[in-house]
């Protein structure tokens, strides 16, 4: 029988369709930021036209190199990730590299499984969030000799770069202002804190401003709620629960504190009267909910385009200029309120000390 389908387009017909040379064509594809631009329009026009897909996979083994990334998140549920993978991948796009997208939902057994199958593509670096993986992600990410960066967070990584920010800083800075309103029963709503060296961090800096004024975080008011919307609604169900509730919960991401504000409207605890709540991350919902988020605003744009840049750097072994931290900044919205007089009168806990000078 006669095989009807058509030849698939070469390269040769495209260098032959774009009137230019073979190298031209080749180098319009491969590295089209050395090529003219009229001489770029010209491949890319003939590309269309045909419906020419090129060999990655060979060009790969050519050229040790496939121009893709691996970009291993935990969730995609949470906004403040979907927002710094977007600026990750349009700032690789510009840079001539995809990316390969995979999520692990927060279990460590199945990142490394994960991060196996995208190494195995062929993938010129890797993008991680957070410093706590397992040794064998370290291990097979030095094995294959592939760049990796680790993002939200500045640690000193068994291997890779960071970029990120100062989790502990970020919750200290919170919990002073929680502080400075009169609040002294404060409960925290985190995720896991097993496999998450970055919960575990952002609990340290409100204990440590507690300390500082001679208050101390109670292990009962610390809640390990999933990182969703759901997870603060839990937390506020468990917190109604108690004989003596706190009058301030800091949440560890903007989907909790939604939560929880949601779930305080439906008992009848008003925010902030009886209970101030508080964010991070300042997604966009933060100001619409009602009342408005007070929240840790996390440059999350920034760490995107930061991690793309880095970590070509690193595939293309250039030295590196861009900051490898970011700042977060507190912004008050009316969820943050002065702790109820009476909760500040029947707290059977030491005065916080007053600095003078």
């Amino acid at each position: 029988m006669t095989n009807l389908d058509p030849p698939r387009p070469t390269l040769e017909d495209v260098a032959k369709l774009a009137g230019v040379s073979l190298g031209s064509a080749s180098r319009a594809l491969s590295v089209p930021d050395q090529v003219k631009p009229k001489t770029l329009a010209q491949v890319k026009r003939a590309v269309e036209q045909l419906g020419y897909v090129s060999n990655g996979a060979a060009r790969a083994l050519a050229s040790k190199r496939t121009r893709t990334i691996g970009a291993i998140y935990p969730t995609m549920y949470n906004p403040a990730f979907v927002e710094s993978l977007h600026t990750l991948q349009q700032t690789l796009w510009a840079m001539n590299y995809q990316v390969v997208l995979a999520i692990h939902e927060y279990i460590p057994e199945r990142e490394y499984d994960v991060v196996r199958a995208v190494v195995e593509r062929g993938v010129d670096g890797v993008v991680l969030v957070g410093t706590a993986h397992e040794d064998r992600v370290f291990d097979l990410m030095r094995q294959r000799r592939i760049p990796l960066v680790l993002t939200w967070q500045r640690d000193e990584p068994r291997y890779g770069e960071c970029i990120g920010f100062d989790n502990w800083r970020a919750t200290y800075d919170m919990t002073k202002e929680v502080l400075a309103r009169g609040h002294e029963r404060i409960a925290i709503v985190c995720g896991s804190m097993e496999h998450n060296q970055r919960a575990l961090q952002r609990v340290a800096g409100t204990a440590d401003a507690m300390k500082e004024v001679r208050l101390e975080l109670s292990k009962d008011l610390i809640f390990e709620e999933p990182f969703s919307i759901q997870g603060g609604r839990d937390a506020i169900r468990r917190i109604a629960a108690l004989d003596e509730r706190p009058t301030a919960l800091i949440c560890h991401t903007d989907l909790q504190a939604i939560g929880a504000i949601h779930e305080c409207g439906i008992l009848g605890i008003r925010v902030p009267e009886d209970m101030s709540i508080t964010g991070m991350d300042d997604i966009e919902l933060a100001e619409l909910t009602h009342p408005p988020l007070t929240t840790i605003r996390v440059p999350t744009k920034e760490i995107g385009v930061l991690a793309a840049r880095r970590i070509v750097e690193l595939a293309e072994k250039r030295t590196g200029m861009e900051p490898l931290s970011v700042e977060c900044t507190i912004v008050i919205r009316e969820s943050l309120g002065e702790a109820p007089a009476d909760a500040k009168s029947a707290t059977p806990i030491k005065k916080p000390r007053r600095k003078t000078g």
